[in-house]
């Protein structure tokens, strides 16, 4: 008998966690590079799904495919589970990067945060401002609200190299040109991404293995969220402020109990308490491996980390059951 939330998140952690975006990764691998972004997206919805509703908690999904008018499955506000065990929140992407996948290009996810009851940003389907770095940096060296070149300066600063040698990462939308013009012009360079921020924002924990040192941008509120779920897990800092721009929207925001449409979230408050973080690769990508598929197995690569213990796992597994996929 599962006696504590904590206790609940203890053995999600074991594998249960992993099976859910292993089911819901080999699922959209199968359509990867047939150019259908919907039934790719579709078809790992319906894994994950099917894999959540066999997991002993009660769950809320506040983070999903969309508001309930919107999406048929995995809609914010939807309760997954077998309805026993600890009430968690729960943030998730069935299929991070549709577009990546139906082109079958790199960074393709299924990605899942899971954190105690209220610990989650309850936020509507809309944009959010983000800006994010890895960790081993003093507190405040970026700041939303700071010009890209003065976060770029300070970010090398506190690094200690030239700005030349760092590069931040931003989605290739009209959006963003008055940014890569800034960030170009103080000599730093900028790797420039069609989808997958959630994947962006991973990526500058490590930036000697990836290359990137910080994301900067608007992007999708979704994405956001998980974001600073992993974030929470590896180390690092984050800010987002929703982009709740008409009326409508901010009616949206407000019976989700967001009363301040301009308030910029910290990493914290997006992903706050005990957070459980797993992704698995659908497409190749920096990193994590997408899946194989070999004649009497089919192989994926996951990582799952937790936030209290900072601790970190790769698990490539070989399945050989086929039928269970």
């Amino acid at each position: 008998m599962v006696k504590s939330t904590t206790a609940g998140l203890d053995r999600i952690l074991t594998l249960e966690l992993v099976r859910v975006t292993e089911r819901a990764a080999v699922a959209a691998a199968r359509l990867r590079g047939h150019g259908d972004e919907k039934a790719a997206d579709q078809v790992a919805v319906d894994a994950m799904r099917s894999e959540l509703n066999c997991l002993p908690f009660k769950g809320t999904v506040v983070i999903g495919e969309g508001e309930r008018d919107e999406a048929p499955m995995l809609y914010i506000g939807e309760e997954v589970g077998t309805g026993e065990g600890p009430d968690v929140d729960i943030a998730l992407d069935p299929l991070e990067g549709t577009t990546i996948c139906a082109k079958n290009l790199p960074n393709s996810l299924a990605v899942i945060a899971i954190a105690e009851k209220g610990s989650l940003l309850y936020a509507p389907d809309v944009y959010m401002e983000k800006i994010a770095i890895g960790p081993g940096y003093p507190a405040g060296i970026v700041d939303i609200d700071a010009p890209a070149a003065d976060n770029i300066a300070a970010l090398a600063k506190a690094k200690g190299v030239p700005v030349g040698e760092l590069t931040a990462c931003i989605l290739d939308r009209p959006r963003h040109a008055r940014m890569i013009e800034e960030v170009r012009a103080t000599g730093a360079a900028i790797r420039l991404i069609g989808d997958g921020d959630v994947a962006g924002v991973i990526h500058t924990t490590d930036p000697d293995e990836t290359g990137i040192d910080i994301y900067m941008g608007i992007g999708g509120a979704p994405e956001g969220v998980l974001a600073a779920a992993a974030l929470r897990c590896i180390g690092g800092q984050m800010q987002g402020r929703l982009q709740l721009n008409t009326a409508e929207k901010v009616d949206r925001a407000k019976t989700m109990g967001i009363e301040d449409p301009d308030k910029v979230y910290t990493m914290n408050e997006m992903a706050r308490g005990d957070v459980l973080f797993a992704a698995t690769g659908v497409t190749d990508g920096n990193m994590l491996s997408g899946v194989k598929f070999a004649r009497n197995y089919i192989q994926t690569h996951t990582i799952v980390m937790r936030s209290s213990s900072k601790t970190v796992r790769e698990i490539k597994a070989r399945h050989q059951d086929l039928d269970k996929f």
